[in-house]
């Protein structure tokens, strides 16, 4: 039966994201649906969990279920990659708007996590990433000029600022240290992503660093909070718990 809940779901799956099953709209009632597929209401009902799972419908109790087209981005967290890189994993199209390159002094903050002296100028790259073109992350990217220059970071468009700076700057990230925190967008962050004021967003603050150990990239990124789904991988306990 799994194997065809995987048949039916992707055939829904297809049906959505092609717009035969509109955006918002209600899916037949069970039985029907599953008439029209020609499986059982149990392969069905599997397929529609798993569709659920990945943001393609909603189930609202005494009302049915709705198609949002709005799949979930999957992001795992013990490989450090960009969300260029997540988007592209899920199957979506990544984009980039409202992108602003400025050159800026360093704040106590930013001199302390990239090991430089505050009011050093560092460049920042503020972009909105897109999914399908719906947006879903504000990002704020922070890099000493020291190591590169505002017209090298000018040139990221739709790419991963990890790319660059391999390829222009020559230095290759090791390895990076985040904190994930929950947060409610206020105006601006509301403005950028297009939600309301107050929707749940996840803040990922990270710092990268380089082969040396030495701090390269720092930073903010803002991920709407129904879009993403993070995983990682955790360790046993060890012997020294047992």
């Amino acid at each position: 039966m799994r194997r065809l809940s995987f048949s039916v779901r992707d055939e829904l799956a297809g049906r959505i994201t092609s717009g035969a099953i509109p955006p918002g709209s209600r899916l037949p009632p069970e039985p029907r649906l599953a008439e029209d597929l020609g499986v059982s209401r149990a392969t069905l009902r599997e397929a529609l969990r798993s569709l659920e799972e990945d943001g393609f419908v909603t189930r609202r109790r005494g009302a049915g279920t709705f198609a949002t087209h709005r799949p979930r981005l999957h992001n795992n967290l013990d490989v450090n990659f960009g969300v260029t890189e997540a988007i592209r994993a899920s199957g979506m199209r990544p984009g980039t708007v409202d992108t602003n390159v400025a050159v800026v002094p360093a704040g106590s903050q930013e001199a302390d996590a990239l090991d430089i002296a505050p009011g050093d100028p560092v460049v920042t790259v503020e972009r909105v990433r897109t999914a399908d073109e719906r947006r879903v992350v504000f990002s704020r990217d922070v890099v000493a000029q020291a190591l590169v220059g505002e017209d090298m970071l000018a040139q990221v468009g739709d790419g991963s600022v990890y790319d660059l700076l391999e390829s222009a700057a020559r230095v290759t990230i090791q390895h990076g240290v985040v904190t994930i925190e929950p947060i409610a967008a206020d105006r601006t962050l509301a403005r950028k992503l297009k939600v309301p004021a107050g929707s749940l967003l996840l803040y990922l603050r990270q710092v990268d660093y380089d082969r040396g150990g030495d701090p390269v990239l720092l930073s903010h990124e803002y991920h709407l909070g129904d879009a993403f789904e993070f995983s990682v991988v955790r360790r046993g306990p060890g012997r020294r718990f047992r």
